[in-house]
């Protein structure tokens, strides 16, 4: 099962703030390097990209690896420039697609 969490930040926001967004996902994460019990190989899935957008426009992405942790944290600051929402999107092995979003709220 995937669980997602974003956080954005509650405290009164103005436009022009740079802002820090965080955003954890749990995934089942498997790199196919491993072998199970009765030497079959595992297959590998994992999650390759995440992408995120503000108020529809890509701000941050990036490309993930096998070496990437099994439950990947990101965080990374945005100028808010106006109230909008905070889209999430993580894509992966196997046809995995998960979208999650929260909303940012810009005063001034």
């Amino acid at each position: 099962m995937t669980t997602a969490m974003i956080l954005v930040p509650r405290t009164p926001i103005r436009s022009g703030d740079v802002v820090m967004l965080k955003a954890m996902i749990s995934h089942p994460m498997e790199t196919g390097y491993r072998r199970s019990e009765k030497g079959e190989e595992i297959p590998r899935n994992i999650i390759r990209r995440m992408i995120c957008r503000y108020d529809g426009v890509e701000v941050f992405s990036v490309d993930m690896h096998q070496a990437i942790a099994a439950n990947p944290f990101m965080s990374f600051g945005v100028v808010a420039t106006k109230s909008g929402p905070v889209e999430f999107e993580w894509v992966g092995d196997n046809g995995f697609r998960h979208r999650q979003s929260a909303q940012l709220n810009v005063t001034g």
